[in-house]
């Protein structure tokens, strides 16, 4: 392991390898002291469909069931499905709901907010006498965007946090939209490699449908986390556990790093 792994891995806090249960005890009292301590009603988690926020949902519910049953008041899991117009996958953000009996869930569909943002950017690329279009990319930011001001706008009113799908695998690639899907009140997967994950699912009965799929943001059609990094998260989480991995991907895993060193650190100001 090189000295480059070494540090990544430390600012990182992964571990090589993890008791699921134990993890699952851990972030669960994670999320329940922190909605105490925030004097919160309860969490908001956007569930995608993908097994990062099924993973998340399924915390959350634990951590507000029991807080409810401890307390003798009502915390609730609130679970938000956006897509943007046809969602091709949306029944699996249903089952994930169904899975952990969510009975606190709404459709929020971001399609003519994300229009109409695209549409007044596009004003003003023409005024200024720049004869484009907003990028596939830029939209798909956009999209990110949009839902995290709907669920704060939720959040807000009912008194709940935002719950991050964020982990280390994403922070290793800086696979994540700056004030877009990472900016939430509270990352309960931060630690974990997307290996890890996949476990924590397993052991919390997240349907195998979503475990298995294919990782994407869903930022446009036929999109793949892969296939736009040009790395497994095979490779990804082996070098997050110290293993050794083709120089090739460890070459495009560093240098994604390096790039986007800044959404991983606060706002620089002098």
């Amino acid at each position: 392991m090189t000295t480059v792994q070494q540090e990544i891995i430390a600012a990182l806090g992964v571990k090589p390898t993890i008791d699921a249960d134990e993890e699952i005890r851990r972030r669960v009292q994670f999320l329940k002291d922190y909605v105490v301590q925030a004097s919160a009603t309860g969490l908001l988690i956007a569930i995608s469909g993908g097994v990062d926020s099924a993973v998340a949902a399924g915390l959350c519910k634990r951590a507000t069931d029991e807080l409810s049953q401890e307390t003798g008041k009502e915390y609730i899991t609130l679970g938000v499905f956006q897509p943007y117009g046809e969602q091709e996958d949306i029944h699996h953000s249903y089952e994930v709901a169904e899975a952990f009996n969510l009975t606190h869930k709404v459709e929020t569909n971001i399609q003519e907010a994300v229009d109409e943002i695209v549409l007044e950017s596009e004003y003003a690329f023409k005024a200024l006498s720049i004869h484009k279009h907003m990028s596939r990319g830029g939209k798909g930011n956009v999209k990110a965007r949009t839902r995290m001001v709907v669920q704060y706008a939720l959040a807000f009113d009912l008194n709940l946090l935002v719950v991050g799908t964020d982990h280390a695998s994403e922070a290793l690639t800086g696979f994540f939209t700056k004030w877009g899907d990472g900016a939430v009140d509270i990352t309960p997967l931060s630690t974990l490699n997307k290996r890890q994950v996949r476990e924590l699912a397993r052991r919390l009965g997240v349907p195998a449908s979503v475990i298995d799929k294919a990782p994407t943001a869903g930022l446009w059609q036929g999109q793949t986390d892969e296939e736009e990094l040009g790395v497994s998260y095979e490779d990804n989480s082996s070098y997050l556990e110290g293993k050794e991995i083709d120089a090739k991907a460890r070459e495009i895993l560093e240098r994604h790093y390096r790039r986007t060193q800044h959404k991983r650190q606060g706002i620089p100001g002098v």
